[in-house]
């Protein structure tokens, strides 16, 4: 039994670290995109939640190949802002292809939300598979 429970801290620590790192990123990347997603979802805009969503899958998949390779909690805080960091680069790169990508999504349109979710979602495993430290 105390062999079961011998890493239970460290998931604990990791795992709480990684709620916090989630809640830093919605908080943030919320603030860097140019519609207020948490409005838009409370009033049921499909696409933006479609568009946060995948966003946030972008994110969970390099932070958990970061709490993998780890070698301590530092790095992990560092591997997780730079997926933070790719995150927010991949909305700023995709509102150049598509200027009025926010408009779009407040909107409720699909086409924007889901090209929006599938780049960020491309950008996170890519980002991901890269993390070989």
């Amino acid at each position: 039994m105390t062999s079961t429970l011998a890493g239970l801290f460290d998931f604990l620590v990791y795992f709480v670290v990684a709620v916090i790192l989630v809640a830093v990123y919605l908080g943030i990347y919320t603030l860097a995109t140019m519609h207020n997603e948490f409005a838009l979802i409370r009033q049921n805009v499909i696409s933006a939640s479609t568009a946060l969503g995948f966003s946030l899958v972008g994110f969970a998949l390099p932070l958990g190949s970061a709490i993998v390779h780890a070698q301590g909690i530092v790095d992990l805080l560092v591997w997780g802002l730079v997926a933070l960091s790719v995150q927010i680069l991949v909305y700023w790169l995709v509102r150049l292809v598509m200027p009025n990508l926010s408009q779009r999504i407040a909107a409720g349109e699909m086409a924007a939300a889901l090209f929006l979710g599938a780049a960020s979602l491309s950008a996170g495993i890519i980002n991901a598979a890269s993390m070989t430290f």
